[in-house]
């Protein structure tokens, strides 16, 4: 058995991939080819750091590393704008089950009727833990991933945001970071 990766590697891994994806784009360095490497290549260095976590609750750890390589689906699909979007949504929307799936296999889903309205409004509170910084980015994650899906709906629908890519890949990857964070190390 090797040993884990550092968590502070992976996240300085994530955020030099997330940075360069997010440079790919037309209003920065305007090119696709880093998008095409870095962006999966979050993805993934989110799914190694979960991979090293949350031995102590298997059937949480495999929902939410189904979550992961859902997203990374989604990740992929999403390279081909026009082509992917409806597989990519798809995607996602999967991985939000799979999220939904093992953030309730310790809390029932309305657990705190207040959070579940909170819910409704910004992803995430649904699981709130008084009291637990784990909950609380949990929290945090579903609030992130929320407002991910909120950023890209408004830009594909409503019209373009300025920066969109920016703070649509921004928040996504923090989100999945959180998520993952919630499954408890070794």
């Amino acid at each position: 058995m090797t040993s884990p990766v550092p968590s502070r590697w992976l996240a300085l891994a994530l955020v030099a991939c997330a940075a360069l994806a997010i440079a790919s784009a037309p209003w920065a360095l305007d090119a696709p080819v880093l998008n095409f490497v870095f962006k999966p290549l979050a993805t993934l260095i989110v799914i190694a750091y979960a991979w090293q976590r949350g031995h102590n609750a298997p059937v949480v750890r495999r929902w939410v590393l189904a979550g992961l390589v859902l997203s990374l689906g989604g990740d992929v699909a999403l390279l081909w704008p026009q082509q992917g979007f409806l597989p990519g949504l798809v995607s996602f929307l999967l991985a939000h089950l799979a999220y939904l799936v093992a953030f309730t296999r310790s809390e029932r889903l309305a657990a705190w009727p207040a959070a579940f309205v909170g819910y409704a409004a910004v992803a995430g509170l649904v699981l709130w833990r008084r009291g637990s910084l784990r909950g609380e980015v949990l929290a945090l994650g579903g609030a992130l991933f929320l407002a991910s899906d909120a950023l890209l709906a408004t830009n594909k629908f409503a019209g373009p945001l300025p920066l969109a890519g920016l703070w649509i890949l921004a928040t996504y990857w923090a989100a999945q970071w959180c998520i993952a964070s919630w499954l408890k190390p070794r």
